[in-house]
């Protein structure tokens, strides 16, 4: 029997800026944001194993138990591309080797780092390498769109400029600084943030070729930003601490919020700081994540 296995870090990402630049009738805003990764995430291992039921099932275990329902993005993603792959004759119903999928989750849910999106994307490449699919990497983000709109950015690996509904994606690589994130244990409503009368939704798109983004102490802000602030407290308490010590900003719709540094020490030594009543984590930015560092060099 072969077993095949492979272990990839399934990165956090920040929004280093994040406009809302109208509503669609659809109902979907269109935004514009930079999306970087870091050099933290939740470890995902997958073991395929070939036997005489080869009908690619995926069986997920997790530190967290409430996390292996059939809900998972993880199992979305899965079975995704593995209706591709039959719809499109790559795959027969008989001939994907099963998987087993074991997920130790660090990531806060519902912070702002993308943690779901960045679970499903990660599966999409690894499966695509393990069922020897070899999609190529375009195909990959539209399967990924239709899960969530920051799947795609996962799949694409590189920091980006994303436009539309997220789908939109121009690489621009930045200078690779160190982040102090903070997680507040705070559960906020992305859904009730979207359909808020108070959110901004008229930020003017910039052109790709006056983007300049030199930094968080830039003009570049976050839209969700005042809006998280004044209804959820513990986020506030957190951004108001990290600003004592430098530019910080909310990534995402929240609740995560960060601050930037050219150095790990730096960053170190602001998060020794910590109350005993925040918490937070120090990681390095990465133009490439490293998903992809693992997977393709």
């Amino acid at each position: 029997m072969t077993v095949t296995k492979l272990t990839l870090l399934s990165p956090a990402k920040l929004n280093l800026f994040l406009n809302i630049n109208g509503q669609l009738e659809n109902g979907y805003h269109e935004l514009q944001s930079l999306f970087h990764f870091l050099d933290y995430g939740d470890e995902m291992t997958f073991i395929a194993s070939p036997n005489q039921n080869n009908t690619g099932t995926v069986n997920l275990s997790c530190n967290i138990k409430a996390l292996e329902s059939q809900d998972n993005l993880i199992f979305k993603a899965a079975n995704k591309l593995k209706q591709h792959a039959y719809d499109t004759g790559l795959a027969r119903c008989s001939g994907l080797p099963n998987i087993q999928i074991d997920l130790n989750k660090k990531l806060p849910m519902g912070g702002g780092v993308g943690g779901g999106s960045s679970n499903a994307a990660t599966t999409l490449l690894a499966l695509n390498k393990l069922w020897n699919f070899n999609l190529s990497i375009p195909m990959l983000e539209t399967i990924g769109l239709s899960i969530g709109a920051d799947v795609p950015i996962f799949v694409n690996g590189q920091t980006a400029i994303a436009d539309g509904v997220g789908e939109k994606l121009t690489n621009y690589p930045i200078k690779e600084k160190w982040y102090l994130v903070l997680t507040p244990k705070q559960n906020v409503n992305t859904a009730e943030l979207f359909s808020s009368p108070l959110l901004p939704r008229n930020s003017p798109k910039i052109p790709l070729d006056e983007i300049k983004y030199q930094g968080i102490e830039s003009q570049f802000k976050n839209d969700f930003e005042k809006l998280v602030y004044n209804r959820y407290p513990n986020v506030a308490k957190s951004l108001d601490w990290l600003l004592e010590y430098g530019p910080a900003r909310m990534t995402g719709t929240g609740a995560c919020v960060f601050a930037e540094f050219d150095t790990q020490n730096e960053a170190k030594e602001v998060h020794n700081r910590l109350p005993v009543d925040l918490t937070g984590f120090v990681a390095k930015g990465c133009n490439t994540s490293p998903t992809h560092q693992t997977l393709f060099g």
